[in-house]
């Protein structure tokens, strides 16, 4: 092959490969899982502090939970960003695995 030309990937037959379905799954469910998490929590600080009191009590000295709160949800972000990110780095090697499945059943 030259410079110029690239290998042809049969990007069907990786798909129909049961440990890429696999890893698709295992990937959208922990995406869900994540996004699900991270609204759920961001949604509730302006409910929380709309429609109840809870957050407007004093937590430490003058500062109120809803501060607390929102440190946390900041907190939070970064963790789940420092969490998908260790994920994110085992899916890669899992997908690399899958390619290699691939390249090694290339001529079937």
């Amino acid at each position: 092959m030259g410079n110029n030309q690239r290998p042809i990937i049969d990007y069907e037959r990786i798909a129909s490969q049961q440990s890429f379905r696999q890893l698709a799954r295992k990937k959208n469910s922990f995406l869900w899982s994540i996004t699900a998490i991270f609204l759920v929590l961001y949604m509730l600080l302006p409910i929380l502090t709309s429609f109840t009191e809870i957050l407007h009590q004093k937590a430490i000295g003058d500062i109120t939970w809803v501060w607390l709160y929102s440190a946390g949800l900041f907190i939070m972000t970064w963790g789940l960003a420092h969490f998908y990110v260790a994920r994110a780095n085992k899916y890669d090697a899992e997908a690399k695995a899958i390619i290699a499945e691939y390249e090694g059943g290339k001529s079937k």
